[in-house]
């Protein structure tokens, strides 16, 4: 998996990656097919197993062809958290400095496994609803009939990926002095953008563990 990342950036923390991948569940999942690339966006699951990673639950639409590839090759799944652009002004010296964007995301890479067993599906889907559901102030629940559920079996494609490696990339200002990575992290707590305070929690997060 090639992914360009400074040392500075390199994150091996499992437990950070875990936490990435439940909070922004919403991934990119890429496979290779010959000389084109088979890309769809959905939610994706991580579940702990014996695989060292774990591995990673959903389901496509059966009408989306993507699916027919999941044999070719590796897959490559991509979860992007938090984001935000850094003006030089956060720094001590910002004439010394140029504008950058700071980012944390995961890469995790498997070779996915169509689930036929009508119960596994079940389960697939239960999870991922459970998942979803248990946020909301009233919570759905699932009232399909048998033949409903059944037709719903057929219209998708169910999927684990035993997850073969993973590549984290935190860029949050680890590269600047103590000084600068702070003022950065005030500017994002201070903003209105809720992308650029989840971005400041990461970092305060990344520092705590550090200093442990």
């Amino acid at each position: 998996m090639s992914l360009y990342t400074p040392e500075a950036f390199l994150c091996d923390d499992r437990m950070a990656v875990a936490r990435l991948i439940s909070e922004h569940p919403f991934a990119t999942l890429i496979t290779a097919c010959g000389d084109e690339l088979a890309v769809t966006h959905l939610p994706l699951l991580l579940v702990p197993d014996r695989e060292p990673y774990g591995t990673l639950i959903g389901h496509v639409a059966r009408a989306n062809p993507h699916w027919q590839h999941f044999a070719a090759g590796k897959t490559l799944a991509i979860f992007q958290g938090p984001h935000h652009y850094i003006s030089p002004t956060w720094y001590a010296d910002p004439a010394g400095a140029v504008p950058t964007w700071n980012y944390a995301v995961v890469h995790c890479t498997g070779h996915p496994r169509i689930i036929s067993d009508d119960g596994e599906i079940d389960a697939i889907l239960d999870l991922t609803v459970r998942r979803f559901e248990d946020h909301q102030a009233h919570p759905w629940t699932p009232q399909l009939t048998p033949k409903m559920l059944g037709r719903l079996r057929q219209a998708i494609v169910a999927f684990r990926i035993p997850v073969l490696g993973v590549r984290a990339k935190f860029k949050l200002s680890q590269n600047r002095a103590e000084g600068d990575q702070e003022r950065v992290a005030a500017a994002l707590e201070s903003s209105e953008s809720q992308q650029a305070r989840a971005l400041a929690a990461w970092m305060g997060s990344l520092r705590t563990a550090h200093r442990r």
